[in-house]
């Protein structure tokens, strides 16, 4: 069983994160084993917010050299949270 804070890892700030989040969508790297529900749980719990939906995807690994051998940077799992109107994750908006 994993806990809130093993689920999520941590906020992904790219810019394409930056703009969901004026959507009321937060991103957040993810436990690869973490359903939807637990994800939800997760945010629920440590943010005191109320999550409306979770989009969850995987991340697959880039193709990396390092000097003569090929390989591949880690897979990682993504989850779009939304939340509920009028609700912010202070975290977030540096207040």
């Amino acid at each position: 069983m994993l806990l809130n804070e093993q689920i999520l890892i941590e906020p992904v700030l790219s810019e394409k994160a930056n703009l969901l989040r004026e959507e009321g969508k937060y991103v957040f790297k993810v436990d690869p084993r973490a359903t939807k529900i637990q994800i939800k749980e997760a945010v629920r719990k440590l943010f005191n917010v109320h999550p409306i939906a979770c989009t969850v995807m995987r991340g697959g690994g880039k193709p990396k050299r390092l000097r003569s051998r090929a390989g591949f940077t880690a897979t990682w799992k993504k989850a779009i949270v939304r939340l509920a109107k009028d609700e912010k994750i202070s975290v977030f908006e540096g207040v």
